[in-house]
C-alpha cells in the first residue's frame, strides 16, 4: 500500500499546478479553413487505422471535441512512430526536436498537416504545453531504458506515455476541477498497463521487456521464460497479480469521470471500459501473450455501451 502511495505522489508531482482553462475554446477550423478540415481528416484516418478503440471510444464525443481528441491521438502516434520506427539517432533527435519546436509554438509548417491539426488543438483548448513535452521525452525514453526494476519505476514511464495523454484530453473533454488530476493519471497507468501486459510477447521481440523485473522475480520467472513463450503456473500467477493491480486502477480511477464534462463522460467512460475489456480477453486465453495479441471486439465494445450508459447516469 506504502508503494503505490510513493509512486502516486511522484507522478503528481511530474503534473505539476493544473490550471483551469478560464475561458471556453475558440472553435476556428469551421471558419471555412480548407487547409485545417484536412488536417483533422488526417488526424481522424491516422487514429482509425492505429487504434480502433480509440476511434471508437472518441466517436462518443461532440464534434468539435472528436476532431480533437483525435489531433492528440495523430500527434501521440506520430511521435511514438519516429522512436519506433526511425533508425538513426540524428534523423530521430532531429524529428523529436522538431515536434519540441511544435509544441512550444503551437505553430506548424503549412504541409505538415498532423501537426496543423495537433497546433490549432493544443491552442483552442489551452492544453498546458508541458505535459505534451513530457509525452514526447516520455517515448524517447524506450530509446535508451529497455528495462525496468520495480513497479514504481514503470509507473513513471507509464506517467510519461500515457496518463500524460490523459491530462491533455481532460482540456478536450472538460473537467470541473483540479481534483480530476489523480484520477487521470491513475487512469493513464491503467491503460498503459494494459498495453504492456497484452504486448509482452512483440514487445520483447523488439528488445524491450516493460514488466518490472522484481515482480518477475518474486514469481520465479526469468526472462528465458518470456523468451520462450512458456505458459507455466508461474507465469498465470503473476499475469494474475499484474492483471488485478490493473483493474483496481481502473476501479479507482473512476471516480474521476464525474470530475469531467458531462459530455465528456461516456467517451472517457468507454476508453476506460473497451481497455478493462482486453484484459477480460488475457484471462479468457489462458494468459497467452505471446502468440496472439488480446483485443475486444466490435461487438464487444457495443454490448457493454447500455451499462457504461447507466453507470454514467448514475454518477
Amino acid at each position: 500500500m506504502q508503494a503505490q502511495a510513493n509512486w502516486e505522489s511522484q507522478l503528481l508531482a511530474l503534473a505539476g499546478h493544473v490550471p483551469h482553462p478560464s475561458t471556453h475554446p475558440f472553435f476556428s477550423y469551421w471558419a471555412g479553413d480548407a487547409t485545417l478540415r484536412s488536417a483533422y481528416k488526417q488526424a481522424d484516418v491516422i487514429t482509425a487505422a492505429h487504434s480502433k478503440s480509440f476511434h471508437f471510444a472518441s466517436g462518443l464525443l461532440p464534434e468539435e471535441k472528436r476532431s480533437a481528441a483525435r489531433a492528440l491521438y495523430a500527434f501521440c502516434r506520430t511521435v511514438d512512430d519516429i522512436v519506433d520506427e526511425v533508425e538513426l539517432k540524428k534523423d530521430r533527435d532531429f524529428e523529436l526536436n522538431y515536434w519540441r519546436n511544435i509544441v512550444q509554438s503551437a505553430s506548424s509548417p503549412t504541409d505538415d498537416l498532423v501537426a496543423a491539426a495537433w497546433a490549432d488543438t493544443l491552442t483552442r483548448y489551452h492544453i498546458p504545453r508541458h505535459y505534451a513535452l513530457q509525452l514526447i521525452d516520455g517515448v524517447a525514453r524506450d530509446l535508451s531504458q529497455s528495462r525496468y526494476q520495480t513497479f514504481d519505476d514503470l509507473a513513471t514511464y507509464c506517467y510519461g506515455v500515457a496518463s500524460t495523454v490523459g491530462l491533455m484530453s481532460m482540456y478536450i473533454v472538460g473537467f470541473k476541477s483540479h481534483e480530476a488530476v489523480p484520477y487521470a493519471i491513475k487512469l493513464g497507468v491503467a491503460l498503459q498497463m494494459t498495453n504492456i501486459l497484452r504486448d509482452v510477447g512483440e514487445d520483447y521481440r523488439n528488445g524491450r521487456l516493460y514488466l518490472p523485473r522484481e515482480e518477475l522475480a518474486f514469481y520465479g520467472i526469468n526472462e528465458s521464460d518470456i523468451a520462450e513463450g512458456r505458459l507455466t503456473d508461474n507465469w498465470r500467477q503473476f499475469m494474475k497479480f499484474q492483471i488485478d493491480r490493473t483493474r483496481q486502477l481502473y476501479k479507482d480511477s473512476w471516480a474521476g469521470v464525474k470530475m469531467l464534462e458531462r459530455e465528456g463522460q461516456l467517451a472517457i467512460g468507454a476508453a476506460s471500459t473497451f481497455y478493462c475489456g482486453i484484459l477480460d480477453d488475457i484471462e479468457k486465453h489462458n494468459y497467452d501473450v505471446f502468440t496472439r495479441r488480446a483485443s475486444l471486439s466490435a461487438w464487444g465494445k457495443i454490448r457493454r455501451i447500455p451499462s457504461l450508459w447507466w453507470k454514467i447516469q448514475s454518477l
